[in-house]
Order: C-alpha cells, then structure tokens, then sequence
C-alpha cells in the first residue's frame, strides 16, 4: 500500500511544501548563480528514471560552460564557480529537483538517476535499480556515498528496491539530514560526477 500510493502522497505533499517555505532560498541562489554563470542559473540533463523513461532533471548550475579549449569532462574540477563550490558543499544544488519530485518524474527517496549512457553497462542485477523511481537521496548516499565503489553503490540501489519501505524511506530521510549538518559531509566537494563509469567498477 505504501509503495503504491502512500509514497507518492508523501513525495508530493512534501515536495510542495519544501518548495513553498525555501522559495526565499532558491531565489537567492538563482540571482548569484545569474551572476556567476552569465545568466544561466539552471543545470538541465535527461536521465532514465523508472522503468528506464528518461525524463528531464533540474539542477542549480554550479559550474561554468567549458571555454572553445576546454574538455567538457577533464575540466570539471576547475570550471566550478564559487557560488557553485558553496552549493555543492552544502547541498543545495538538489534543491530543484523537488520540482522533478512534483512532477513525478523522482521520489524524495530512491536510487540517484545516473546518465542515459550507463544504461548499456549494467548488468541485469545492477538494472533492477530502475524499478522504482530515482530519488534526491538514497540508500547508498546515506552509507558511503561516494566512499563505495560503482558495484557497492548499485548494490545499495538494488538492496532498496527489494526492501522499499515507509520505515527504511524514514530511516534514509533522517540520515541524510543528519548528514547535511555534519560538518565532516559538507567539508568537501562530491567528487561523483567527475568519475564516470565505465562497466567495470
């Protein structure tokens, strides 16, 4: 029943509400990040999410576009702003994706969506991961984030979809909470998104 219906009540009761009392929050990042990003506030990409359905995520644009002699990939790390490197340290760049959990399109809790290109890669355990929708935080994210390796985090992912629960969605919620005001998290930049996967690890 929670699975169903429940979960959805809560991701969208939750996501309004969130959206309503941070609105001065996000305004105040999306005028910094104008400045910082000339005019360009918002980070948009496909991802797969349930049952592979690729949807659009939004995200707060924390870095700057690669200049003409720049690789989009190996610069990453130096084309982060300072707006965005605060951001990141803090969170704050998931933010919008509440907007995705409105929609539907993501839960509050679920397996992180990864790129459209990765969906090649898994193996038939490792895609069992988009049987339920992508969340802002997940089970792997509360225990190592990006400590474990790719295998490690798939298998957070599946152990998840197998143990989906009111209790367990709790459980991760608090987590991450606790997480975001531990001065150890926040004290350095996500390095995720700078290792890409490529089927092995």
């Amino acid at each position: 029943m929670y699975k169903k219906f429940f979960k959805r009540i809560l991701d969208f009761s939750i996501s309004l509400v969130a959206l309503i009392l941070l609105s001065p929050v996000i305004v105040t990042l999306i005028i910094l990040l104008l400045f910082a990003n000339g005019g360009k506030p918002f980070f948009f990409q496909k991802r797969p999410g349930k049952n592979t359905k690729i949807f659009t995520i939004i995200k707060f644009k924390t870095m700057r576009d690669p200049k003409n002699n720049e690789s989009e990939l190996i610069n990453q790390e130096q084309r982060i702003t300072k707006v965005g490197a605060f951001i990141r340290k803090t969170s704050l760049d998931e933010l919008l994706q509440l907007v995705n959990v409105l929609k539907g399109d993501m839960s509050l809790i679920g397996p992180r969506p990864l790129l459209i290109e990765y969906l090649p890669l898994y193996n038939k355990e490792q895609a069992r991961r988009h049987m339920v929708k992508p969340g802002i935080t997940g089970w792997a994210q509360v225990n190592g984030r990006t400590a474990l390796s790719w295998n490690e985090r798939f298998a957070h992912d599946v152990w998840y979809v197998d143990h989906l629960s009111f209790y367990n969605d709790l459980r991760i919620l608090l987590k991450t909470i606790q997480k975001i005001f531990n001065r150890e998290a926040m004290s350095s930049i996500e390095q995720a998104s700078f290792s890409l996967w490529d089927g092995n690890s």
